[in-house]
């Protein structure tokens, strides 16, 4: 017990011994934060429990999610062996949500880690460089922001052809322009600081000044930004799949089932709502961690 106390007050110090050390002071700190905040706390709980779900689907799902009955199809909810009913092909839906969640985590994990790199990149650039540069990379910014994030989606997909990794390739290119805005914002101010000019004077190269010295003071907006995204990313993917320009039959992805459910929602319900109870949860649960995200990474815009 004694050892946990000691460890605890060394992290919640105000005088840090080295780097590391101020570095996981912050991390406590900031866990402590978050941890005081019940409704981000209560989504993170259901984006671990939909992590864990997504890694252990095979041992989870009760039925094959690929598997038709049509002798078991349209099943109410709470029928034996089904949970949450059958859909028009007998297939059980509670195993095609659980496997749906695979699909969920991929397309946002990899929108995750492009559209913000990528924002990253060309906002840091363009408020840094200035100049000729900034002009034309903040003129492309702002054609991509003049179309709904969802029109100019479709209009990828139908170029580049229906299919998952066509979908996460056009939802990362109308992701982007948000975090290229927010980067060059904060870079026009880091870039006017005294310790960038120093950092300058000592020869250190832009791209070294960029990647050492703004791109980590530019992280903690660009997670909240992302955490909060995550909602509009999970729409247009379900949009796009509802459409037919995303997952194709027969994945389990949550909008291609909207879409087949949608033909039966007044006399069969369930087929629709379920998948998009789904959405609607792990939306809620994205957007309520990252206003605690934001309170903890940046209090400032969070007070508010």
């Amino acid at each position: 017990m004694s050892e946990t106390l000691t460890l605890r007050q060394w992290l919640l110090t105000d005088e840090p011994t080295s780097r590391r050390h101020a570095r996981l002071a912050s991390l406590y700190k900031g866990w402590l934060t978050l941890r005081g905040n019940t409704m981000a706390m209560f989504g993170l709980g259901i984006l671990v429990a939909l992590v864990l779900m997504a890694l252990f689907a095979p041992l989870i799902a009760p039925h094959d999610p690929y598997v038709q009955n049509l002798g078991n199809r349209l099943q109410p909810l709470g029928s034996p062996g089904h949970p949450f009913g059958t859909d028009s092909l007998g297939r059980d839906i509670l195993s095609r949500l659980i496997y749906g969640s695979r699909i969920t985590l991929y397309i946002v994990t990899l929108v995750a880690l492009i559209a913000p790199v990528a924002g990253l990149l060309v906002g840091t650039v363009a408020g840094y460089v200035g100049g000729w540069a900034d002009v034309v990379l903040m003129r492309i910014t702002d054609i991509f922001l003049a179309f709904p994030r969802l029109v100019l989606a479709l209009a990828f997909v139908a170029a580049l052809g229906a299919g998952i990794e066509n979908a996460v390739l056009a939802i990362s290119l109308t992701a982007w322009p948000p975090y290229a805005r927010m980067a060059r914002a904060e870079t026009l101010t880091i870039r006017a600081s005294d310790y960038i000019s120093a950092v300058r004077l000592q020869g250190a190269s832009p791209v070294r000044i960029i990647t050492r010295h703004i791109w980590p003071l530019c992280i903690s907006s660009l997670i909240v930004r992302v955490t909060l995204d995550m909602a509009g990313i999970i729409l247009a993917a379900a949009g796009l799949g509802f459409l037919g320009l995303g997952a194709q039959p027969p994945s389990p992805e949550w909008g291609a089932m909207i879409s087949e459910g949608r033909r039966f929602i007044l006399d069969h319900w369930w087929v629709a709502t379920m998948p998009g109870l789904a959405i609607f949860t792990v939306s809620l649960a994205f957007n309520l961690l990252g206003d605690g995200l934001r309170d903890v990474l940046d209090p400032k815009e969070g007070s508010q």
